[in-house]
C-alpha cells in the first residue's frame, strides 16, 4: 500500500461513506476531481482514507448546501489549511466566503420558516 501520509488509522471507501452518510459515488467523484484525494491505494487499487480525509469530507459536506462550487470548495479548503487563512496567489479572502455562507444560511432559514408556515396550514386542514 502506498500512502501520502503516515497515518495508521485508515478506512476503505465503504466505511467512509457509512460514517459520513454520503454515497460511494459522491466520494469517488470528490476523489476524481481532486477535492478529496484518497490518502493511499492498496496494491489492488482500492482507495484508502485517513481520519484527516474524514474531517476534510465533513467540511465539504458542510459547504455543499451553501451552494459553493467544487472550485470554490477547493479554494476554501486551501484557505482553511493555510496558517493565516490566505494563500500567496491572492484568491478571495476567507472573509468573503464567510459573508456568502452567512447570507446563504439566512436565505435557507427564511425558506424553512416558509415551509413551516405551510406545514402548519396543512396540519390545520388535515
Amino acid at each position: 500500500m502506498t500512502a501520502k501520509t503516515s497515518s495508521t488509522n485508515t478506512m476503505h471507501i465503504g466505511e467512509l461513506a457509512e460514517r459520513t452518510g454520503l454515497s460511494l459515488r459522491t466520494i469517488r467523484h470528490y476523489d476524481d476531481v481532486g477535492l478529496l484525494p484518497a490518502t493511499a491505494r492498496t496494491d489492488g487499487g482500492f482507495r484508502v482514507f485517513s481520519e484527516d480525509d474524514y474531517e476534510r469530507l465533513m467540511v465539504i459536506k458542510q459547504m455543499k448546501p451553501l451552494g459553493f462550487s467544487l472550485e470554490e470548495m477547493a479554494e476554501i479548503l486551501g484557505l482553511l489549511a493555510a496558517p493565516d487563512g490566505s494563500a500567496p496567489e491572492g484568491p478571495r479572502p476567507l472573509a468573503a466566503f464567510l459573508e456568502r455562507a452567512v447570507h446563504q444560511r439566512a436565505k435557507m432559514a427564511r425558506n424553512l420558516a416558509q415551509a413551516d408556515e405551510f406545514i402548519q396550514k396543512l396540519s390545520g386542514r388535515a
